[in-house]
């Protein structure tokens, strides 16, 4: 018998809480709910849930500060924020703090549901693909189950975007994946991620790859992708 997916909802107000506590319910998700950053940031560092709905508007914090608290803490889970900001800087200081998706209030319930169910299967698909982790030159491993780079016994956490990225281009090595195929594979679908968000994630990845002391590295192909190579 299979488990729920667990959702974690952080949102302050208390009507808006409680209808998508509740609709996520009925889609057979186990919800969890906080309604202050600092709650969201004990309760889900200390037991992850499968995918993370988070209000930007918090009335203690940034929600996009409380998100890379959580990625500080090696916590991988999706994030869906929601805000009222729909500005395109707003839209990429999400991608940039580590989320995965944005929905802009007013929504629609069904879109929710839908962006949720989403995330949680792009996560599973990423888990359950054994080329994922195939070994790398230089002794690179990608864990799918801990969303992290292994290399010499270290453990260099991703969040489920970067790791998406990362992926790809570890199953296609030496080969230039073009700049619209990482981004297809990085983000749900119809989310706007400018140039400058995907070399964004790049540069994060690259640091990661050097944090794990990896003999790979990841190289520009200037105006078309990037490839993973042997350093």
């Amino acid at each position: 018998m299979s488990l729920s997916p667990t959702a974690g909802l952080c949102e302050d107000d208390a009507e808006l809480r409680g209808v998508v506590r509740d609709v996520l319910q009925r889609e057979g998700f186990a919800v969890r709910v906080t309604a202050t950053g600092s709650e969201a940031v004990t309760a889900f560092s200390e037991r992850a849930p499968d995918v993370l709905i988070l209000d930007v508007g918090l009335p203690d914090a940034d929600g996009r500060d409380v998100c890379q608290a959580l990625r500080a803490r090696g916590v991988a889970t999706p994030v869906l924020f929601l805000t009222a900001r729909d500005t395109l800087p707003d839209r990429l200081s999400g991608f940039h703090a580590g989320g995965d998706d944005y929905l802009t209030k007013p929504f629609a319930i069904a879109e929710l549901v839908v962006r949720v169910q989403a995330l949680v299967r792009r996560a599973g698909a990423a888990s359950g693909d054994a080329a994922v982790a195939a070994q790398r030159g230089g002794g690179l491993t990608l864990d799918p189950a801990a969303h992290a780079i292994l290399h010499d016994g270290a453990t260099v956490p991703l969040t489920p975007t970067e790791f998406r990225l990362l992926a790809l281009l570890a199953a296609r090595p030496g080969e230039v994946v073009r700049r619209a195929a990482l981004c297809s594979a990085g983000w749900p679908e119809g989310a706007i991620v400018a140039d400058n968000t995907l070399d964004a994630y790049v540069a994060r990845l690259r640091r990661k790859l050097r944090d794990a002391g990896a003999d790979a590295a990841i190289h520009t192909a200037r105006g078309v992708g990037y490839r993973l190579v042997d350093a």
